[in-house]
């Protein structure tokens, strides 16, 4: 009788690694497609049962206890059912193919979803896009180990369940690629590309039957894009890049704020207090924001209206002060983003992004048309979907996933020439003040962190806990040498360490150095340890980058070296052989197709 357990033995024999993979990526596809529809829809029936009863003529007190019981049920949610830390989740998906060899916890492939799903349907101000990557990319791992594929192939079916989320709950199958190959994956092959493209097309496919096929948000076309508004292009690129800046810096700031909260009820406090009071008096910080994006590109038409974010708030009626009010949301949205997180809610950043994004152009079209009316005219639904695109190429450093991404989210594929100005303009701008994205500068102070250089990307993989030699004896000072050389006899190495009782190391004994006396048995009464031993000109840590490790041999002139753990005991040898030759095993891996 067929068991469930004996599936993914009987197809790893009858097919190939190629068809094993394309099967996989399809599978992949799916569950990531199915988990990101469950997800918006949790999201869309929460929020409409808090807030569909809202005037929108008065402010609402209701703002200020909705965020604080969100947080609150995904903290005690994470905590006593999930109990491991899903915070972050690109960040963590980019810390598993680095350090974890691709494995990310089987939970990550349902807990994300309920826990975004409190947070973002009670008021927390961060995305769901997060979260299903996260989850994508779990279901794509967990299918790579119930099959028992090789690191390689782990790590492209990661990239698959990633890409397959960005499709599904965006049904833009071209950036769920774009942004796998910009943000996650290290070296593209043809052999990589077609699972990708099978996951991509698998979860848009999906989600098109479910919710149709129409874009996610109304964009009509009315004002088509001109080469004499170039420069304007630019110049919101530029702003973009900016105000990408502010929000990650800022961001990454007020994290480190909270990380120094010992107490999770203190981090509740601070994120509660911080993300109800910023929603009371700005109520389009409430959950995603994609409401506040479709007034902004449906202004001007259909009778829309823009002055209709002023809903539920306290400036509702005073359409004067529509540019204050937007310009104070773009700076309260990162402190509500990162409120929302730091006090114990679950969502990414994808959607504040776009929030911010079309804000920033929007209220850029309006600034450039009052202020520059010599100068040709912008329209401001384009330019508010320019804004888009520039601040998730910013954010993101991903200029290609900005641009597809707008372009099949609205339709707005007749603006591909400005879309490409905006994100080209924003990326180059905070590149020049901050190399890495939002996901990436975590890992990349810790040296954790893989990249498009391949070199690094290898020193990145390899562990120094698996190149260490820990089996050579160990040598007390007092040691006389006629003990030394029987400890010794039975190992092939030369050099060995002399340590103290507490394990600390005291120096280091070369075989090639006593060679003179080591066969004289008289002197083996004469010479102790403490006598015959040298201080090693440089030592290696635990904590050391490899990249580290791989400098201080290039700079010096021996072949082994000594490491340290941080409390300064000593822990083993690496050989420099030892450590070339894992370098080149792990480079042939990496390139292999």
């Amino acid at each position: 009788m067929l068991r469930p357990s004996h599936i993914p033995l009987l197809l790893s024999r009858r097919l190939s690694t190629k068809q094993l993979t394309l099967l996989l990526s399809l599978l992949a596809g799916v569950g990531a497609a199915i988990a990101a529809q469950i997800l918006k829809f949790l999201i869309h029936e929460i929020e409409y049962l808090l807030t569909s009863q809202f005037d929108v003529r008065h402010a609402n007190w209701l703002f200020l206890v909705y965020p604080v019981v969100g947080i609150l049920l995904t903290s005690l949610f994470i905590r006593y059912v999930v109990r491991d830390d899903i915070g972050h989740g690109v960040t963590k998906i980019l810390y598993a193919l680095s350090r974890k060899g691709g494995q990310i916890r089987s939970h990550n492939c349902w807990s994300s979803v309920i826990a975004s799903a409190l947070t973002i349907g009670c008021g927390g101000s961060v995305g769901a896009e997060s979260p299903i990557v996260l989850t994508g990319s779990a279901i794509g791992s967990h299918l790579g180990r119930m099959f028992k594929l090789d690191h390689k192939m782990l790590m492209l079916l990661i990239g698959c369940g990633a890409s397959g989320a960005v499709a599904g709950i965006f049904k833009a199958p071209i950036a769920g690629l774009m942004f796998t190959l910009e943000v996650l994956m290290v070296d593209l092959t043809m052999a990589s590309l077609l699972p990708l493209l099978v996951s991509c097309l698998t979860a848009t496919c999906i989600t098109y039957a479910l919710n149709g096929t129409a874009p996610m948000f109304s964009f009509t076309l009315t004002d088509p894009f001109v080469v004499n508004r170039v420069p304007s292009a630019v110049l919101l690129g530029v702003c973009c890049g900016f105000v990408s800046l502010y929000f990650t810096r800022v961001m990454n700031a007020f994290e480190q704020m909270f990380g120094r909260i010992g107490h999770a009820a203190g981090r509740l406090a601070l994120g509660g207090v911080v993300l109800a009071l910023l929603i009371y008096f700005f109520p389009p910080l409430y959950g995603e924001g994609y409401t506040t994006i479709s007034t902004l590109l449906s202004a001007g038409t259909s009778g829309a209206d823009a002055t209709a974010v002023l809903n539920n708030s306290l400036f509702y009626g005073h359409s004067d002060l529509l540019l204050l009010y937007l310009g104070l949301i773009i700076l309260a949205k990162v402190f509500a983003t990162t409120a929302t997180n730091g006090g114990g809610g679950c969502g990414g950043t994808f959607a504040p992004s776009l929030f911010l994004g079309c804000i920033t152009g929007f209220v850029f079209s309006r600034l450039w048309n009052g202020f520059l009316p010599h100068m040709t005219p912008v329209p401001e639904t384009n330019y508010a979907l320019l804004g888009m695109a520039g601040l998730m190429s910013g954010v993101f450093h991903a200029p290609l996933t900005g641009v597809f991404l707008i372009a099949e989210l609205t339709g707005g594929y007749q603006l591909f020439l400005p879309l490409m100005i905006v994100s080209a303009s924003a990326y180059l701008t905070i590149h020049t003040f901050e190399p890495h994205s939002i996901y990436a500068m975590r890992l990349a102070r810790k040296g954790e962190l893989l990249t498009h250089h391949k070199d690094r990307s290898v020193l990145t993989l390899m562990s120094l806990d698996a190149i260490i030699d820990k089996e050579r004896p160990l040598l007390s000072p007092n040691m006389y040498l006629g003990t030394i050389v029987q400890k010794v006899s039975k190992s092939k190495s030369l050099h060995f360490a002399v340590v103290s009782e507490e394990n600390a190391l005291l120096g280091v004994i070369n075989l090639n150095d006593i060679r003179l006396i080591i066969f004289r048995s008289e002197l083996y009464k004469m010479y102790k340890a403490s006598q015959l031993m040298q201080q090693p000109a440089v030592t290696l840590r635990t904590d050391d980058s490899m990249q580290a490790i791989m400098e201080k041999f290039q700079h010096c002139d021996r072949g082994t070296l000594p490491v340290l753990s941080p409390d300064d005991r000593f822990v083993g040898f690496v050989s420099r052989t030892r450590l070339y030759a894992a370098y080149r095993q792990v480079m042939k891996d990496f390139s292999e197709e």
